[in-house]
């Protein structure tokens, strides 16, 4: 979990989706705060292919940190803060 976690690209991606309607254009379907950013927004963030953004986002998803809601015909990515929460406690801890 801790190895796939840390880049420098996850950690800006978790860091603009805390505030979504900063760091990315409106979207035609969605609201960025409610139902978060597609992969194309991200990507198009980091200025490279929507697969590269894909893997980035699938990997946040599986550790839990974002949670995804499947809008039209794309997905759409935003934080779960409670597990953001959660995984800072564990650190603070000292897990």
């Amino acid at each position: 979990m801790l190895r796939t976690s840390v880049s420098a690209r996850r950690l800006d991606i978790l860091e603009w989706l805390k505030d979504p309607a900063a760091h990315f254009p409106e979207q035609r379907e969605g609201d960025p705060v409610e139902d978060g950013v597609t992969a194309d927004a991200v990507a198009a963030k980091f200025g490279m292919p929507r697969q590269v953004a894909e893997t980035h986002l699938g990997l946040l998803v599986d550790i839990g940190l974002l949670r995804t809601k499947l809008i039209g015909r794309r997905l759409h990515y935003r934080r779960d803060e409670m597990r953001i929460a959660e995984v800072a406690r564990m650190f603070e801890k000292g897990w």
